[in-house]
């Protein structure tokens, strides 16, 4: 009796997809390691600049800190010792002010180890919040413990717009012959210590002044009294 086999049974046929898809998964695994490496190493880098930069701000502080203390710089004072208006006078028509004012300063620099520059200097006059004069002055430095004399002079004509208010204020002054007119400088300061030079500071000066008409006589003889400035940083 004869002994009946199967059909015949023949190896798997060997493919290579496993082996393909093994080297794409370890060329993928490789790159995504050089990506998180890369990441890892741009996260340290910015860390690190970051801490330096912290370092360097806080280091700075400390010695403007210490500079400070060291020097101890002191706000400049203003004082305005003489004034002298000779013509002001508003045109009721044109609203054109005429005007003739000589002015002048005292600076007092009180620190015992800064010198001052005083860049860009500018002189203001307003009469009832409106300015109605504008002149440069000299730039200069002043040494330390030290008071300095200047002086400028505003004279021309202008438009000003009085509202009902400055235009009362107006005719009350003329009317005593003192006049309530505000000088404001404008400019940059730099201190020097020996020889270096600190960033410039703008610093507003306000004057408040009450000025006697030189040719009224209703001022009744009144003199102009030495006033102090407002100085603002």
């Amino acid at each position: 009796m004869a002994v009946g086999y199967g059909p015949p049974i023949y190896p798997p046929a060997q493919t290579y997809h496993s082996q393909a898809r093994r080297g794409g998964e370890v060329g993928c695994s490789v790159c995504r390691c050089f990506l998180n490496c890369l990441g890892c190493c741009g996260g340290c880098i910015l860390s690190i600049v970051c801490n330096i930069l912290i370092g360097i701000a806080v280091c700075l502080g400390v010695v403007a800190l210490i500079l400070w203390f060291i020097l101890r710089p002191n706000v400049v004072k203003f004082q305005v010792t003489e004034a002298n208006l000779t013509r002001f006078d508003l045109e009721p028509q044109s609203n054109r002010l005429h005007y003739n004012l000589s002015l002048s300063f005292s600076v007092r620099n009180p620190n015992q180890r800064l010198g001052i520059h005083y860049d860009r200097l500018e002189a203001r006059g307003y009469y009832g919040d409106q300015r109605f004069a504008e002149v440069d002055m000299k730039s200069f430095y002043q040494g330390r413990k030290s008071t300095k004399e200047i002086g400028t002079e505003l004279n021309g004509e202008s438009l000003v717009l009085l509202g009902s208010g400055g235009r009362k204020d107006l005719r009350e002054d003329r009317k005593s012959g003192v006049y309530r007119i505000d000088v404001k400088l404008r400019f940059k300061i730099r201190f020097k210590f020996g020889f270096l030079n600190s960033w410039a500071f703008k610093p507003k000066i306000k004057c408040h002044l009450k000025v006697p008409l030189s040719s009224s006589g209703s001022a009744g003889g009144l003199q102009f009294h030495p006033t102090k400035c407002h100085v603002d940083l």
